[in-house]
């Protein structure tokens, strides 16, 4: 049965005194039983001091961590009965794919049947059965990744620890890859903690997400929470391609409630705005063009990506990003209107960053 875990007021300094730097700072997260959390942001900003602090191979310099019920802080790594797959995949070079995978029921002491019935368990989920008899220096990437999550699968741990297991891959199998993570996560049930600064794969693999930067948790949530109700300006910029357009104004009172666009002063039919001044947050899908619409700019970019069209429209109020069907066509330097969904929009103080309302 999935283990639940339990990050409880986690703080982390390097160093004493005046020269300590704090890299994570009162971090509290409770992850129930079967879920897979992401921990996303980049570089420097704590995720992965964090997973070590889950794993073992870091000490907090306060809090607690449970796994299940059981508060694990200054357990060695390897009575927590967790299973860690690395971005280098960290197989033995000198073993087969099979003793690889057996590794460490052979290290505990797991009568051999029983490890060759888990070993042909796991190949078969991970379609390599075939290579059982192989070297590490005879796969591909894709597949020693599959050898290293096969290692852990067959430990049937209380928790999976992911440390970035997909960067070392190209674009083509990190697709391929995500989705076999996403599959065996599902069919084993366990307890995952992911860390990425992939905001795609945060947002495809994970129950929830957590943003984190400078060592502070932004914010948990879904991925759709994540997404359409971001608790502030970095994370709204940060997940999403292209990223939100932020725009800066103040409400008026034209024709009801409106948006005063700033540097244009043109009000926009954009219902909701909290404060006389706030940033309005738009996602490029929910910005359109519309020959007929009073707010105004100029095309300056174009970029076909197949699937859809991103159009970078110059304005008063700065460049907007706008997503369009592949089909329409428009130019640089064409003059074009720019229409709002209000059903989407998102607002935030433009002095903190912090969502409004």
């Amino acid at each position: 049965m999935a283990s639940a875990l339990d990050i409880q007021g986690v703080r982390k300094c390097f160093g004493k005194g005046e020269k300590a730097v704090e890299v994570l700072k009162q971090i509290d997260i409770a992850v129930a039983p079967g879920e897979f959390l992401i921990l996303v942001g980049p570089s420097g900003c704590g995720k992965s001091t964090l997973l070590n602090i889950i794993a073992g191979l870091e000490e907090p310099t306060d809090g607690a961590i449970r796994i299940g019920a059981r508060n694990v802080v200054g357990v060695p790594p390897a009575q927590r009965d967790i299973a860690m797959v690395f971005q280098s995949y960290a197989l033995y070079p000198t073993m087969s794919v099979a003793d690889n995978i057996g590794f460490a029921l052979e290290m505990r002491k797991v009568p051999k049947a029983e490890r060759q019935r888990r070993i042909g368990e796991v190949a078969a989920m991970l379609q390599i059965e075939h290579l059982l008899d192989r070297r590490p220096s005879q796969l591909s990437g894709g597949q020693r990744q599959r050898v290293a999550m096969g290692r852990a699968l067959a430990r049937q741990p209380q928790l999976f620890l992911f440390d970035e297991p997909l960067s070392n891959l190209d674009a083509k199998l990190r697709v391929e890859m995500r989705a076999e993570i996403k599959r065996l996560h599902q069919a084993s049930g366990i307890t995952s903690v992911y860390v990425t600064h992939d905001q795609i794969e945060a947002m495809t693999l994970g129950s929830r997400i957590a943003v984190m930067k400078g060592g502070v948790l932004q914010q948990l949530g879904t991925p759709d929470e994540i997404y359409n109700r971001p608790a502030n300006t970095y994370v709204a910029t940060f997940i999403g391609s292209p990223t939100m357009n932020l725009i800066e104004g103040e409400a008026v009172a034209a024709a009801g409630r409106g948006f005063c666009v700033a540097g244009a002063d043109l009000p926009l039919a954009c219902p909701g705005a909290p404060r006389a001044k706030a940033l309005m947050g738009v996602r490029p899908e929910h910005i359109t063009l519309a020959d007929g619409a009073p707010w105004r700019g100029e095309v300056s970019v174009v970029e076909p990506t197949g699937a859809d069209t991103y159009v970078v429209v110059k304005t008063a109020a700065g460049d907007v990003t706008v997503r369009t069907a592949p089909q329409l066509r428009v130019a640089p330097g064409e003059r074009v209107g720019l229409e709002v969904q209000p059903l989407h929009l998102n607002w935030f103080d433009p002095a903190t960053g912090q969502r409004l309302g």
